[in-house]
């Protein structure tokens, strides 16, 4: 059943943030209602697909954050779809909603509204710059993306090579980390309310969480007066603490500790570099010097001979590529590849699965994704049966 499998959610987000916010709900069991405008979420027609886009019903993109979900298309504006929204509201437990700031305000469908209508709600807005209820600010009611949040959060300044321009981080991590932020805290006002009976608003800024993600920067900041910068690779108190390249990749490296350095010499032949660099301060001093000591050594290895040499003794990890990735026993170990159907295609394809385990209640994708109004008979029907047994 899943552990949230008593919770009810009123899904109107979109794209990235909000749908990962509530794909994690959905994973550990609670009924999510995705609500989608006219046309649905923008992202159902974003590649890749399988084979023939014209005959598949959405993309990976759509498909990877909104398994488990159902799904009914409701144009807000509209009197009739606006009542069959509320009549849904007074049966929930939570909204959840990924518009610039004033939109649901516009339709009077803001929090306040919805709290005539359910007093005990639990409301959840993901913006790139927060809410007005929970700190105003001048930036409230522009849009924003991974991209913008990263720029502003500090993450692209901390990333890249020393020599290279500012870099996003691969994944989207100004939305999914917001995400993973917000649904925290609906779990927590979850938990105040089965405490209280009292519902509240929660609220998570794409940008404030960046500065959040971005912790070591900050303190960085605060304590020397001077503001980090790209390292690469490195790491600005640790050594080595580094990506290598060997005969055939690249492969990390985590020596940081003297018991881990004296251990990477001994296996590279190398006991005078323990002897004469002894402690983190000496090695961070000469990092320059001993990274081509490394480098040099590493360069002889190939990917399974360097991890192989290390591993037991030194912490160390090929750089994997995604084929590398869905070959690795360990991720099968760990179900971290779940399939599910593609429909319009002709086979299964695979997302990545919950990396939250629990002993008895298990999260997981409960299928795919949904068709566009795909169960509009179903959630509505249910709710017109519940009013009128009411």
């Amino acid at each position: 059943m899943g552990a949230l499998s008593n919770l009810r959610v009123l899904d109107l987000t979109q794209v990235l943030a909000g749908p990962y916010c509530t794909m994690l709900l959905a994973d550990m069991g609670a009924d999510v209602v995705k609500i989608e405008r006219p046309g649905g979420d923008m992202i159902r027609s974003n590649p890749p697909f399988v084979n023939d886009p014209d005959e598949e019903a959405y993309g990976g993109y759509f498909q990877s954050v909104n398994r488990g979900k159902k799904s009914i298309e409701l144009n807000l504006g509209d009197e009739e779809d606006r009542a069959d929204f509320l009549s849904l509201v007074e049966e929930a437990d939570i909204v959840v909603e990924n518009y610039r700031s004033g939109t649901m305000e516009k339709y009077d469908l803001g929090y306040e509204t919805l709290t005539e209508y359910n007093e005990d709600i639990i409301y959840s807005s993901i913006r790139g710059f927060g809410d007005p209820r929970t700190g105003e600010t001048h930036r409230q009611g522009q849009p924003s993306f991974d991209l913008i949040a990263q720029a502003l959060g500090g993450v692209m300044e901390t990333t890249g090579q020393p020599d290279g321009p500012p870099t996003k981080t691969g994944p989207g991590v100004g939305d999914l980390f917001t995400a993973t932020l917000n649904c925290i805290g609906i779990l927590a006002a979850v938990n105040h309310r089965e405490q209280t009976g009292e519902g509240q608003y929660v609220d998570t800024a794409m940008y404030d969480s960046m500065l959040s993600f971005t912790e070591r920067a900050i303190y960085q900041q605060s304590y020397t007066g001077e503001a980090p910068t790209r390292r690469g690779n490195s790491h600005p108190t640790l050594f080595p603490y580094n990506a290598f390249e060997t005969d055939d990749g690249y492969a990390v490296i985590a020596a940081f500790n003297n018991n881990h350095w004296a251990e990477l010499c001994d296996i590279m032949g190398r006991e005078d570099l323990a002897e004469e660099y002894p402690t983190t301060a000496e090695r961070l001093e000469s990092r320059d010097h001993l990274r081509g000591e490394i480098s040099e050594w590493a360069l002889e290895q190939t990917n399974d001979e360097l991890v192989g040499q290390l591993e037991g003794r030194v912490p160390a990890a090929p750089v994997q590529t995604t084929e590398e990735i869905f070959a690795d026993d360990h991720v099968h170990a760990r179900d971290m590849l779940v399939p599910v159907e593609q429909p319009g295609a002709d086979t299964d394809v695979e997302i990545a699965g919950n990396p939250i385990k629990m002993s008895e209640t298990e999260p997981e994708p409960r299928g795919r994704a949904p068709l566009l109004d795909e169960h509009r008979e179903e959630v509505l029907g249910e709710q017109a049966e519940e009013t009128a047994d009411d």
